[in-house]
């Protein structure tokens, strides 16, 4: 008699085990959120930075510099301690230590203050973006929810550029700018309360691996320097014997690197890692589509302020279309596309979708309106990083080991991060190059910059194109189907067979 009673209690409880999953998902994505908009929400708010903390023009650049030169040193490290040490634990000493960061820069008093805060931000910031990914991938086994996770995911590493610009135009036009960083202290909050709650155990061996600790130096400083050597790049001099002596420097201790983890027994990034086809071709993907998104969101909102003459908040409101309509692809439209077709045409599609944008953006005249030269670009983006950043995410993650998932994240955070931070390093020289030129041949402040950054947005558009034809042509293609049930034998008798076996 217990049996049909207890039954009708199994449903309710795989209710709650699916509600608890999309739950910890919104968490992990909150917590992300967070990461993503500190590396936009300060551009608008640069200039009220520098003049109420005494910052001279060449030192500002260290309120973003500090950030990704922490950021994006320990990416691997801290995926490859979340798989080492427990995804869930390293997730919450990130977000406990950014919102204490946060709030150090929040009240900073001085430069100084608000520099180291942006550092610790930024190895915070590295400690979340590096498991988050792991963790999602974890929580969703089925390819429908997975896709359907990636989507929302998705958006917030997207999305979250253009919100940030929003957030930063608004925080600082309507309070501070303190405020874009004080407004992370009650979120960080929540989620580390929600993440207790609601993040599954970590399901390690204690000491069952060894942290290759040589090898996180080696990688650490590697990427460190060569992110010094980038975003310093165009004030030195990229021709310049420090900048060429930087990037070599970096070479040569990423190579020591690859030495060391061909003999290392327990190895901090297992080489074979990049012998899987759709993780190798998806970091080059990564690379050139962070280059021209990281480029587009400093571009347009450079355009919209110098050569259209928006305040911050204008700015901030501008970007409303792209978010909007990236949130609509990501959440409703992404996961769908990616079910009926696979991971190669919408990732193709939306890329190719985001070429066109900047192409858009680098016809945009000098006088340009926002109906007619800005909101379709923005409009065409959302759409693209829509459709495009969920497949991505999934070609990175599909084929890799649940115990080496947190180090997977951690690589393909870390193409992003070095593809955006050399993208825009690259595209601002190109623009600074032509607008010297333009100036020097009796062009206005205004004109010439708007030739800059015309050249600078093409630049960005190819970016984008050759990813697109990069994952079209290379990225093996998943079926995205539930896989079959295994075979039973149609002799062996289930124990939950609601009838009589046969046999």
């Amino acid at each position: 008699m217990t049996s049909p009673q207890a039954s009708p209690q199994a449903p309710t409880t795989d209710q709650a085990a699916t509600k608890s999953r999309w739950l910890a998902l919104y968490v992990l994505c909150l917590g992300d959120l967070m990461i993503v908009l500190d590396q936009s929400i300060v551009n608008v708010a640069l200039p009220s930075i520098r003049t109420d903390l005494g910052f001279s023009q060449a030192s500002l650049a260290w309120v973003v510099n500090a950030y990704l030169l922490t950021f994006g040193g320990f990416l691997l490290l801290s995926g490859r301690l979340g798989d080492l040490r427990g995804n869930k634990r390293v997730f919450l000493g990130g977000v406990v230590s950014f919102t204490v960061a946060s709030a150090i820069c929040g009240l900073a008093p001085n430069a100084s203050f608000l520099v180291v805060g942006r550092a610790v931000q930024g190895l915070a910031g590295a400690g979340v973006s590096a498991v988050a990914l792991a963790l999602i991938m974890g929580l969703f086994s089925s390819p429908a929810d997975r896709a359907k996770a990636m989507g929302v995911f998705g958006f917030v590493m997207s999305g979250g550029g253009a919100v940030g610009v929003l957030a930063g135009g608004v925080l600082t036009g309507l309070l501070s700018w303190h405020w874009i960083f004080l407004v992370n202290v009650p979120v960080g909050v929540a989620v580390v309360v929600a993440a207790r709650a609601v993040l599954p155990a970590d399901d390690v061996v204690p000491g069952s691996t060894k942290l290759d600790v040589p090898g996180a130096v080696l990688v650490t400083s590697a990427l460190m320097i060569a992110v010094y050597a980038v975003v310093g790049g165009n004030e030195a001099g990229w021709a310049t014997a420090r900048t060429l002596g930087l990037l070599a420097a970096s070479v040569v201790l990423l190579v020591a690197f690859v030495l060391r983890e061909v003999k290392a027994t327990d190895p901090l990034v297992p080489l074979r890692l990049f012998k899987l086809r759709n993780v190798s071709v998806s970091q080059v993907v990564g690379v050139l589509w962070a280059a021209a998104m990281f480029a587009w969101f400093f571009l347009a909102a450079l355009y919209l302020q110098q050569v259209l003459g928006y305040s911050a908040l204008e700015v901030g409101l501008a970007f409303v279309p792209t978010s909007l309509v990236m949130m609509i692809c990501s959440l409703k439209v992404s996961d769908r596309l990616v079910m009926a077709f696979g991971i190669r045409p919408p990732l193709t599609v939306g890329l190719a979708l985001a070429a066109a944008s900047l192409g858009l953006f680098a016809l945009a005249p000098v006088d340009g309106s926002f109906v007619t030269d800005v909101l379709p670009s923005m409009v065409l983006l959302g759409i693209g990083a829509g459709i495009a950043f969920n497949p991505v995410l999934l070609a990175a993650m599909g084929d890799v080991e649940p115990h080496e998932a947190g180090l997977a994240s951690g690589v393909v955070n870390t193409s992003f991060m070095m593809g955006g931070a050399l993208g825009l390093a690259v595209l601002v020289a190109v623009s600074d190059s032509r607008t010297a030129s333009l100036a020097a041949d009796g062009s206005s402040a205004v004109e010439a910059l708007h030739g800059g950054l015309q050249v600078a947005f093409a630049v960005g558009a190819v970016a984008a194109g050759l990813a697109a034809v990069v994952g079209g042509v290379f990225l093996r293609p998943q079926p995205m189907a539930m896989p079959e049930a295994p075979a039973v034998d149609e002799h062996e008798c289930d124990s939950n067979c609601p009838e009589p076996c046969p046999a």
